[in-house]
């Protein structure tokens, strides 16, 4: 056991999946969170009887969950119970058709039959391959760190070879073989978003999503995603963890005897120093010259996952046919993603989530009110002044009235937008995105930057930026990685 002191930049889930792990192994843990509340993106906006989630809304990969609790001998019911949603949620096409997406498997196989000759069989197939790579992928390349090139040369590797092979291709041309009918890829690609890219340039392996999608299903933990946050929190006290918000970090001063921590709530020193924040503005904004692994041609040069153009609003009445998790999807999507990585501007014709918490959660909102988020991808960087964003508020209002036929206009009591700007000023997210980097071939696996700092040793990493990459799930996994990574160090 170690009695070894370990500042924890930033309370994302990643860091605070770090704190207990390395709480755990005996270190004495001090996060530090530039906000005022403790979660990262999961943050909470509370106002006029309203509570929504501002950043992580879908619960997926519950097996992820189980594990990480389960390394403390807890189950996720320990801290709060789950919903399964039913449907899972549903499409809206903007051609006027609709589909719901259910946890029965052979009504899926007859609603994709009903676009496709042969698709329904051609589903059953996929699903069985996207399971295999789902365990296969999971157990050896995401539950296991390779942080280097030899970790990828080995037997076990050889036997994964297909899964591999994947790596190959785009989800574009690996989905194209199942299936003719764009709304049906498209219902099997939209959980791209969720990693931050698009078909054209994510790699055939995340085909394992849609396992998560349809086989694994989707939940509400009661009072929302805060609730996960609260858990982990709870967690980490039980085990020593100390919490400081509104404790922004200005500068990671490493000396001989260990570092110097800076913040606006006092200095604070360690043994180590884990890293949640913003992987570039860390490297660039908090370390000295000398001691960034990388420099500013190279972040410049990343590919990074969209922002989002973000709705909160609280509405008089119901929001009846939306489900709890609605999706609105133009005939053809692929210019909207032109417009987030190739050529960047507002889209107007974009691809759209809504959320609805009130469907499932009666506390979100007051009675006879909704509580309702719409969430626009969009490019990193885009400009987001005020009257672009009203321009744009109006936009998506008279989609969402055209596309589902629920009209808003009328009916809102409540409402705050959420941006590139406030990504970047909040959460100091380069260029203002939501996630970090995409997923694309050449930013999955190795090739993220590494949970130990290179040139600073002492400094790790952790979170979206780091393997396995984004989403809650992955970030919980990528505080196991680093924990690890600096306890084997320091032993």
């Amino acid at each position: 056991m170690s009695t070894d002191r370990v500042i924890v930049v930033g309370s994302g889930f990643g860091g605070l999946s770090t704190a207990c792990y390395l709480a755990d192994a005996g270190y004495d843990v001090t996060v530090l969170e530039k906000n005022e509340q403790l979660g990262g993106r999961a943050s909470v906006l509370e106002a006029e009887g309203f509570r929504f989630d501002m950043g992580p809304s879908w619960y997926l990969m519950p097996d992820v969950f189980e594990r990480f609790f389960g390394h403390f001998d807890h189950h996720p019911s320990d801290f709060y119970e789950l919903e399964a949603l039913d449907p899972h949620y549903r499409v809206f096409f903007k051609d006027g058709d609709s589909a719901a997406i259910t946890s029965d498997r052979e009504e899926m196989y007859d609603l994709f039959e009903s676009y496709e000759d042969g698709a329904g069989e051609a589903l059953e197939s996929y699903l069985d391959t996207s399971e295999t790579h789902y365990e296969t992928a999971m157990n050896k390349f995401v539950y296991e760190d390779r942080p280097n090139l030899r970790d990828w040369v080995g037997l076990d590797v050889m036997r994964a070879a297909p899964i591999g092979l994947q790596l190959l291709g785009t989800m574009d041309d690996y989905v194209a073989d199942y299936f003719d009918h764009p709304k049906l890829r498209q219902i099997t690609q939209y959980s791209l978003v969720f990693l931050g890219g698009a078909p054209s340039n994510t790699p055939a392996l995340y085909n394992m999503m849609s396992h998560v999608d349809f086989n694994l299903g989707v939940h509400y933990p009661e009072n929302g995603m805060r609730s996960v946050v609260d858990a982990c929190v709870e967690l980490g006290e039980s085990m020593g963890v100390d919490y400081v918000t509104d404790a922004e970090v200005s500068e990671i001063i490493n000396r001989k005897q260990g570092f110097e921590v800076e913040s606006a709530a006092g200095t604070f020193e360690a043994d180590y120093v884990v890293s949640d924040a913003d992987y570039a503005h860390t490297e660039q904004e908090l370390l000295p010259e000398h001691e960034r692994q990388y420099d500013a041609e190279y972040w410049d040069s990343r590919t990074y996952a969209p922002s989002a153009f973000l709705m909160y609003m609280g509405v008089e009445g119901d929001v009846e046919p939306l489900e709890h998790h609605t999706l609105v999807l133009p005939e053809d999507w692929n210019h909207h993603f032109e417009q987030i990585f190739d050529d960047p501007e507002w889209p107007e014709n974009p691809a759209y989530y809504l959320c609805v918490p009130s469907k499932t959660d009666d506390s979100v909102a007051p009675e006879g009110h909704s509580n309702l988020f719409a969430l626009v991808p969009v490019a990193p960087g885009l400009d987001d002044s005020e009257e672009v964003r009203t321009w744009y508020r109006d936009l998506i209002l008279d989609d969402i009235a055209e596309s589902t036929g629920v009209d808003l206009r009328d009916r809102i009591v409540f409402e705050e937008t959420f941006s590139v700007s406030e990504f970047a000023d909040r959460y100091n997210s380069r260029a203002g995105t939501a996630l970090g980097l995409a997923h694309t071939l050449r930013q999955t696996a190795v090739f993220r930057p590494p949970h130990r700092s290179e040139s600073c040793p002492g400094l790790y990493f952790t979170g979206s930026y780091t393997t396995p990459g984004i989403g809650v799930p992955m970030c919980l996994i990528s505080g196991e990685h680093a924990a690890d990574a600096l306890i084997d160090d320091a032993s």
